[in-house]
This record gives structure tokens, C-alpha cells and sequence, in this order.
């Protein structure tokens, strides 16, 4: 195994740089582009159609207000990949707001539309209608799920590493997991991609992947401790740690990086949308939680530990 000599700690200030750069990407993007929610969490309705031949969004956007009363943005889609080898043209019809539609509009929109094309060869591929209440409930309920999710960790992360400063390694644990989670929130926000249900399960699972690389790097310090004594310097000990485990960060990362990869690259071909939904974030996230475990978690455990030393030492001089 090759063995590596690379100052994670004294390069702390280039990877927070880093970080930095890409929040304020987001940051930017979040203003002037805005967070696009799904319907699951705002509430709202959409339909898809697919048709043939030629059709003027126009016309059946005021089809769709007269039926439901509610304004409508209808956009068309051509050559959607349904299959590997079969695409068809769809329409889209959203509601401004985040009204819902009841099953007999939602019909009699159907029946308009057909009406309105009856060369067209409508038909219905998909419905989705969500109350606003429902909606808000269940990004709540989500939201509550992530932040009992991060409770149990740092539990977990400061009792099972309490005898190299448990709760601050828990806690610097939980900062490189944010700092995951603000990364997959900006690439949803940059890429357009809407939060829906698939961002907090993109979450969750990288919330353990993330966690799993980090605990294994405090494994190696806990070990390294008793190896080469209390009187090893803090950045020397992560550093050291660090590098002993750096080939296996990376090389399970590469390996988990290909095989989502590989489901994304199937669900494109496919037009499998639902699984390239999840495995794009999914990519980002497993690249942002290698980089957060050996680049920010290590060093801000080192701060932490040198912060205590000082308070330790003035706590000395000033009795």
C-alpha cells in the first residue's frame, strides 16, 4: 500500500477556501435562480400528456383555466425517451400556485384537452396533485426525520470515541455532514433539479456513507493514541491517521462513485427519470463526503482539540 505524507491540517485553510467557493456558488444561484420545490412539498398539480401531431400550448392553457378556474402553464416536451428505443412528445400542464385538483378536474381536464385535439391522440402519463397542507406536513416530517438522524449520530459518535474527546468529535462530525448537505442542497439548486422526496432520501443515505468514512479515520486516531503516546501533537496524530486511511477513502469512493454511475448512465438510457433523480445528488454526494471526512472533519478536530489545550493551559497559569 502506498504511504502518504500529505499536511491535511496545515492545508486546512485551501480546503475551507474551497468549501467556501462552492457556498457562495450556491449561495448565488439560490438568489437568482430560486429553490425549485416539488409538488410533494408545496402542494400544487401537475399533468403529462403524451400526443402527436401539432398542438398550441396556448389554446390549452385556456382550455385548462376555463375547466378549472386556475391559471395554467402548459410547456411541450419533444422526443422524451420513454425507452431504450421508443421517445414521445408530452405536454405539461402545472397550475400556478400550489392548488391542488380534485379527481373530477382533473378528468375534465383530460376530456377538454382531447376535445379540444381529438387528432392528437391524448393520453394521460401522469397525474400529481398534492394539498398545500399535505405537502408542507410532509417536507415537516422530513426535515424532523434529518434532524433526529443527526442527533443520533453525534450520540453515537461521542460515545463511541469518548476516550479521544467524544462529543467534540461527534460534533466536528455533524459540521462535515452539514457541510454535505448544504453541497447536495446547491447542486439541486444549480442543476434546477426539483426538492422533492428524492433529496431527502439522497440525504439520509449519504448522511451514513459520509459518517462510515469519518469513523473510520477517528478509529485510526483512537489507535494511533495508545501507538504513539498522549504526547503526540494533535495535527500530527489526525495527519498521520488520515494518511494511513487515505487510499481507503478514495478507493471505496471511486468503486461506490462507478456503480452509481453506471444505474445513472441505465436510467438515462432508459428515461428512467425517478433513478436519475436520485443517482445524479447521489454522484455529488459521494465525492463531497470523501472530501468532507479527510479534509474537514480531520482539521476541525484538530482546532477543537488544540482550542481546549490553550483554555487548559490559561485554566493552569491563572491559579
Amino acid at each position: 500500500m502506498k504511504k502518504y505524507n500529505i499536511h491535511f491540517f496545515e492545508n486546512r485553510k485551501i480546503y475551507f477556501t474551497i468549501s467556501l467557493v462552492i457556498f457562495l456558488i450556491g449561495i448565488l444561484c439560490n438568489v437568482f435562480m430560486g429553490t425549485n420545490l416539488d409538488i410533494q412539498f408545496r402542494g400544487g398539480a401537475i399533468l403529462k400528456y403524451s400526443y402527436s401531431g401539432q398542438v398550441d400550448p396556448q389554446v390549452i392553457a385556456s382550455a385548462a383555466e376555463e375547466v378549472t378556474g386556475i391559471s395554467a402553464d402548459v410547456r411541450l416536451y419533444n422526443d422524451v425517451k420513454v425507452s431504450a428505443d421508443k421517445t414521445q412528445n408530452q405536454i405539461s400542464i402545472s397550475f400556478a400556485g400550489s392548488q391542488s385538483l380534485s379527481l373530477e378536474q382533473q378528468k375534465a381536464l383530460t376530456e377538454a384537452v382531447e376535445k379540444t385535439y381529438p387528432d392528437a391522440a391524448v393520453t394521460v402519463v401522469e397525474t400529481s396533485s398534492v394539498n398545500p397542507t399535505m405537502g408542507q406536513q410532509f417536507f415537516a416530517k422530513c426535515l424532523i426525520s434529518v434532524a433526529i438522524t443527526f442527533l443520533l449520530l453525534v450520540a453515537y459518535v461521542a460515545f463511541r470515541f469518548r476516550k479521544i474527546g467524544g462529543a467534540s468529535a461527534g460534533v466536528m462530525a455533524i459540521i462535515a455532514l452539514l457541510h454535505d448537505v448544504l453541497v447536495i442542497y446547491f447542486a439541486f439548486v444549480i442543476f434546477q433539479m426539483p426538492i422533492n422526496d428524492s433529496f431527502i432520501a439522497v440525504v439520509l443515505t449519504i448522511l451514513g456513507y459520509s459518517l462510515n468514512d469519518t469513523i473510520v479515520i477517528y478509529d485510526r486516531i483512537r489507535e494511533n493514541r495508545k501507538i504513539l503516546g498522549p504526547k503526540t501533537e494533535t495535527s500530527v496524530l489526525v495527519n498521520t491517521s488520515i494518511n494511513q486511511t487515505f487510499t481507503r477513502s478514495v478507493n471505496t469512493s471511486i468503486c461506490t462513485f462507478i456503480a452509481i454511475a453506471v444505474v445513472y448512465v441505465v436510467g438515462m438510457i432508459y428515461g428512467l427519470s425517478s433513478v436519475t433523480a436520485f443517482a445524479f445528488p447521489m454522484m455529488v454526494g459521494v465525492i463531497t463526503g470523501c472530501y468532507s471526512s479527510v479534509c474537514i472533519a480531520g482539521p476541525l478536530y484538530v482546532m477543537w482539540q488544540n482550542h481546549k489545550a490553550k483554555k487548559t493551559e490559561k485554566a493552569k497559569e491563572a491559579r
